[in-house]
């Protein structure tokens, strides 16, 4: 089950469970939009992965209990500012490859 991360690792923007922004690695490390694509290149600074748009989940009950009221977002959020100097070399050559092939 997801989390649902409440902000952006990097710059703590928040990211509510509806919010078409947040992007996650297949760690669920979470960022938003424009740090993902201005900043890490598509590469998380913590597994070298890359990221997708993080899904939605419902906010009603459509079926089963399903929903953020059964399964609520996270209210922890993980605050640790990448270090861009580090990172720019790190990602330097994995930016380039498809994430499929890191």
């Amino acid at each position: 089950m997801l989390e649902l991360r409440p902000t952006c690792e990097h710059c703590n923007k928040k990211l509510p469970p509806d919010s078409p922004e947040a992007r996650i690695c297949s760690f669920e490390c979470t960022f938003c939009e424009s740090c993902v694509d201005e900043i890490l290149h598509n590469v998380c600074p913590n597994c070298g992965g890359g990221f997708c748009p993080r899904p939605v989940r419902p906010s009603h009950n459509w079926k089963n209990g399903n929903y953020l009221g059964t399964y609520p977002a996270s209210q922890k959020a993980v605050f640790k500012p990448v270090d861009l100097e580090v990172h720019e070399a790190f990602s330097y050559e994995l930016r380039d490859l498809p994430p499929e092939q890191r």
